[in-house]
């Protein structure tokens, strides 16, 4: 388990390693998928400037099963949360995007997996209703761990393994039925980010379905999960971000979300080099846990706003003195994607 600058570890693997914090340079590229300089950036305009402040199958290409109808929640979805529409973008409305990690049929990923996609929907509807601020609606979001690295190889050699399609299923069914995002999350291993995303496609297709890449568990070919801290190369986010921008424009689906993970410098190489798309929502999620003054000096380390949305995550049972709703929305540069875990 990592300190303040690391994060809670996967399966079977234990991440026993020292945050190293060291900045990066800044420079604009433009997106090769847009056409239109004016939707370069996937900041929204008018926000707040600046300001300094301290895991199975693998699926074949398949139609979704069509959403089962169950009761509503106990408790109603936060209001002024629409259903994604054509060529919607996520962050429209000036959102924030509350978000429970974790995987199916477990908590020890997370608090996501601590109960029934349904069930779990009450909890992280009152959590997020916390971040809601007048003409700052929000939207839910599950964020689902789908391939999960491994400390052993494997059948493929590739140090990871799916969760079930059925257990995906059922968390799009979901997503539908609670007006909810799904973010599909992958753990690589040794394999590469591409070819782990393609195996998802067949989910992709849904238009409340989005794409988180964890760098930590992105392996070389002699790495292994849980031994090192990981590290990918601006190249491959940006062969994946344009695989899943064509995607989403050729199924004519509505902007999706596009999620990095990061809590040092190093986990993402050359990061000034990648690609905004205008058809991702693109977010840097910032882990790490330990106190509030911690988290901030991860935070104004390794962001780069003027690239991506600003994410953050908190950890229920990790960090020292949870932050509290308003604590976080008071963070500059103005976070628009939280997670717990």
């Amino acid at each position: 388990m990592t300190t303040a600058g690391g994060r809670r570890p996967g399966v079977w693997v234990v991440a026993v390693l020292v945050a190293l914090l060291t900045l990066a340079g800044t420079v604009e590229l433009l997106d090769r998928d847009s056409a239109d300089p004016s939707a370069q950036s996937s900041v929204v305009p008018g926000d707040e400037p600046t300001a300094s402040a301290g895991a199975g199958t693998s699926p074949s290409p398949a139609p979704l099963p069509s959403p089962v109808a169950t009761p509503a929640p106990s408790t109603p979805a936060p209001s002024a949360s629409p259903k994604p529409e054509p060529r919607a973008r996520v962050f429209a409305g000036r959102r924030t995007l509350v978000a429970y990690y974790g995987t199916a049929g477990t908590g020890a990923l997370g608090v996501l997996g601590e109960a029934r996609p349904d069930q779990i929907m009450e909890r992280l509807t009152r959590a997020a209703r916390a971040f809601e601020r007048p003409g700052r609606p929000v939207q839910v979001v599950y964020e689902l761990i789908v391939t999960i690295a491994d400390a052993t190889p494997g059948p493929d050699g590739d140090f990871n393994h799916d969760i079930a399609r059925s257990e995906v299923e059922r968390y799009v069914r979901a997503a539908h039925r609670h007006d909810a995002l799904l973010l599909l999350d992958v753990q690589p291993g040794r394999a590469s980010f591409v070819d782990v995303a393609k195996r998802w496609t067949w989910a992709l297709r849904d238009p409340r379905v989005g794409l988180a890449l964890d760098p930590e568990w992105r392996m070389t070919r002699t790495e292994v999960p849980g031994r090192v801290i990981g590290r990918v190369d601006a190249a491959e986010v940006n062969e994946v971000s344009l695989w899943l921008a064509n995607l989403t424009r050729r199924e004519r689906l509505p902007q999706k979300l596009f999620v990095l993970h990061q809590f040092r410098t190093s986990m993402i190489e050359r990061i000034h080099r990648i690609a905004v798309r205008k058809h991702l929502a693109m977010v840097q999620h910032v882990d790490g846990f330990g106190t509030g003054e911690q988290k901030l000096a991860t935070y104004r380390t390794v962001l780069r706003p003027d690239r991506f949305h600003p994410g953050f995550k908190l950890f229920y049972d990790e960090d020292v003195r949870l932050m509290t709703p308003a604590r976080v929305l008071a963070i500059r540069p103005r976070v628009r994607f939280v997670s717990y875990q």
